[in-house]
């Protein structure tokens, strides 16, 4: 019986398998929830992502060459799970809205609401978490990003692989969005 000879792998291969996942995911994991947050919109989507992208970034099929690369190459990552995220939720919606309908009760529930429960602090914040979803996703993680995260323009280029004069241009863009946004819901005025 002869035993088969180990396979030897190409360098590239090799310098990817020393990359220390757990630690880079470590360091990563902050901006990337910030960006999973943007395209999701709660937390408990958040947490799901967040596993499927250290799971996907763990068993990846590609080598990373270029350790430079791979704060872009998270970004990437955790954008498609993210879109993958909302596809699996819009089904699950479409499952639970046609079960509902089948199902809806046979009296009315004439429950008032609560009163304390329209406090204007979180009628603010709901506001505004409306005019972030309503700006387009790209411009809504440029913002995020650069007011929770509180990033230089640098920082976001690296991470985003984009240039500084790039993130310069989408963030003024993505302001003027949200602004009009905040005006259209008169959270301020013009």
């Amino acid at each position: 019986m002869k035993r088969s000879q180990p396979a030897t792998s190409p360098p590239e291969v090799a310098q990817s398998l020393q990359i220390d996942w757990s630690a880079v995911l470590a360091e990563h994991d902050r901006w990337l929830r910030t960006i999973v947050f943007a395209r999701v919109g709660d937390y408990e989507g958040v947490d799901e992502v967040m596993q499927e992208v250290s799971m996907a970034a763990v068993r990846q099929q590609a080598p990373i060459a270029d350790p430079g690369k791979v704060a872009p190459w998270l970004y990437r990552l955790a954008v498609t799970q993210s879109l993958l995220y909302r596809r699996k939720q819009g089904r699950r919606r479409k499952l639970t809205d046609r079960y509902a309908d089948r199902n809806q009760p046979r009296e009315q529930d004439n429950r008032e609401e609560d009163p304390l429960g329209w406090l204007l602090a979180d009628e603010r914040r709901q506001l505004i978490r409306k005019a972030i979803e309503r700006i387009p996703r790209r411009d809504a993680e440029l913002l995020l990003l650069k007011y929770t995260e509180d990033w230089s323009y640098r920082e976001l280029a690296e991470k985003m692989g984009i240039s500084e004069s790039a993130v310069e241009a989408r963030l003024h863009r993505a302001r003027q969005k949200f602004r009009k946004e905040l005006t259209a819901l008169e959270v301020i005025e013009k």
